[in-house]
């Protein structure tokens, strides 16, 4: 499927687009801008870190479920002399993502201050604060005092759930962001003292933050329907192995990096949910597995809209062209997965990172649409109903994934990007669902449309009916320069003048004169297009009988 086999089929810079097709390429390009945009790292659930008596308070921003555990424990610590610590923190929750963009700055100034949290910042607005005084440490402890909530303790009843719940310090009361800080302090300012501690977050659901379990069970439903896509295409695959098109190779290939890109991403957080912590090698395995996955998607999009196995059988030098994008695309992606994974703390390299990657999917959008057009024009002219309808049901697909694309950036920009308070949370996981659920759709239609079945060969390229008029002229003058030294044969005539018509007797010593008078150079330039593949050897044996019969009647 080609946009055409060569550079001078592109359309002439003078055409101009139909009415109506600027607006559709607008919004192609920006369904290609948007995935940019979009991409999280999941949230942690545990955390170790190293306080000393020069840092300033401990601050973890988490979307918690309700009933939450959380805990606080010191590890290891070293201590210059008897120092008694005082350890208080504070659970804030709030309502938009967006409430307190510079909580660092205000972590410095209430340490300076020496003021509270919850009441000075947070005005005891759902704000719950407790505190552990007079923790003893010196260089002869081997155990830091234990930290307990004696609001929580007393609730517990049975000895199990005591046990259990060794080092809450706080429970969640609701579903939402929370804001959990952590300040520890000592009676001699100029103790010197160092302490390793460890805190975890854990929910009904495991260590998962409440915005990203629905995206855990979106990934483990879509590894799921990946499976159920390969199975079918494998069956039926299996039932017309003998009538298999080139793209549905290409089809192939993208479902099973689309599985195991789903199976990747599941594996990561479900690994959060399990132990609270990220693995940073297998984040940046899924990207690159997306990355490969997104650029074979494009490359078969493209591929299908210039026609390849459609109505040309190879692309030629636009198919170094395709791959050179496709090359390009993917060190693009590939930087912009990596970059949004180890960098997830500033947003302007992310997006740095992202524009150069935005900026040639545009160009490939321009370039899949003007290639269908093109191709859809070519079958028009040809009056080729079936591959027609073809690409008309490809095209109506594409029209409506951009539609919905659009109508999703519109609700996508009013909800969190431009929205004064972001509290839709729970909605924040369809960000990046969407994308990857519009294109399982778009994937099942193409699927579909080009499914193994027996007839197959409708949509392959023939030689004989799907050539252009342009191509027969241009054979003509290659076979002229050719034909020399090739011996004419004479017809054999009647009596009154007329060409003896052509008999199935003679056929065979018509293809016994061929192999005997006409070189083999002459097959191998002039008709390449017999040659190339197993598919089209088939009509090679059509193709001498439509010539040698139009040599007779002349």
């Amino acid at each position: 499927m080609a946009v055409a086999c060569r550079v001078r089929a592109w359309p002439p810079a003078r055409r101009r687009l139909p009415a109506g097709d600027p607006l559709l390429l607008v919004a192609l390009c920006l369904l290609c801008w948007a995935p940019a945009l979009v991409g999280a790292v999941p949230e942690l659930g545990l955390w170790a870190a190293t306080v000393n008596d020069k840092s300033g308070p401990l601050i973890f921003r988490k979307t918690m479920f309700n009933s939450t555990e959380i805990k606080f424990s010191v590890k290891s610590f070293s201590c210059s002399g008897p120092v008694k610590f005082t350890i208080q923190w504070y659970l804030k929750y709030y309502t938009c993502d967006n409430e307190y963009p510079t909580l660092e700055e205000l972590s410095q100034k209430h340490d300076s201050v020496n003021e509270d949290f919850c009441g000075h910042y947070f005005e005891n607005k759902e704000c719950w604060t407790t505190k552990n005084d007079n923790l003893d440490c010196d260089s002869d402890s081997q155990v830091f005092p234990s930290l307990n909530n004696k609001e929580l303790t007393t609730n517990i009843r049975n000895v199990s759930n005591h046990e259990g719940s060794r080092d809450v310090i706080a429970r969640t009361q609701r579903d939402g962001f929370h804001i959990f800080i952590v300040s520890i302090k000592t009676e001699k300012t100029d103790a010197k003292w160092n302490l390793n501690v460890s805190l975890s977050m854990m929910g009904p659901h495991g260590y998962i933050s409440a915005s990203d379990w629905p995206l855990m069970i979106f990934y483990m439903v879509m590894c799921i329907v990946y499976i159920l896509y390969g199975i079918l295409w494998l069956l039926w695959s299996a039932c017309y192995w003998k009538d298999i098109l080139r793209i549905q190779f290409w089809i192939a290939a993208v479902i099973f990096l689309g599985m195991l890109e789903k199976a990747v991403f599941y594996s990561e957080y479900q690994n959060i949910n399990s132990t609270g912590l990220s693995t940073q090698g297998l984040l940046i395995f899924a990207e690159l597995i997306s990355a490969i996955k997104r650029t074979l998607a494009r490359l078969l999009v493209i591929i299908v809209s210039l026609g390849y196995g459609i109505v040309k059988p190879r692309l030629g030098a636009v198919m170094h062209r395709v791959i050179g994008l496709g090359l390009l695309y993917f060190v693009f992606a590939a930087v912009e997965g990596v970059m949004r994974v180890t960098r997830a703390d500033d947003p302007d390299l992310v997006l740095l990172a992202s524009l150069p990657l935005s900026l040639l999917d545009s160009g490939l959008c321009w370039w899949i649409f003007i290639s269908l057009a093109q191709t859809m024009k070519t079958l028009r002219l040809r009056k080729n109903t079936v591959k027609f309808s073809l690409y008309r049901h490809f095209t109506n697909t594409l029209i409506f994934a951009v539609l919905a694309s659009v109508v999703f950036m519109v609700w996508t920009v009013k909800t969190f990007r431009i929205a004064k308070c972001r509290s839709d949370w729970m909605e924040r996981w369809v960000d990046d669902a969407f994308w990857s659920f519009l294109f399982s759709l778009i994937l099942i239609v193409i699927m579909f449309l080009w499914r193994p079945s027996a007839n197959n060969q409708r949509y392959a390229f023939m030689p004989l009916i799907d050539d252009s008029d342009d191509e027969i002229e241009e054979f003509m003058v290659t076979s002229e320069n050719l034909t020399e030294g090739v011996k004419l044969r004479v017809s054999k005539t009647v009596s009154n003048g007329t060409a003896k018509p052509a008999t199935s007797d003679n056929f065979d010593e018509d293809l016994k004169w061929v192999e005997e008078n006409i070189p083999s150079s002459f097959t191998d330039v002039a008709l390449p297009v017999l040659v190339d593949s197993d598919e089209e050897i088939m009509t090679r044996s059509e193709m001498a009988e439509k010539m040698f019969s139009s040599e007779k009647i002349m």
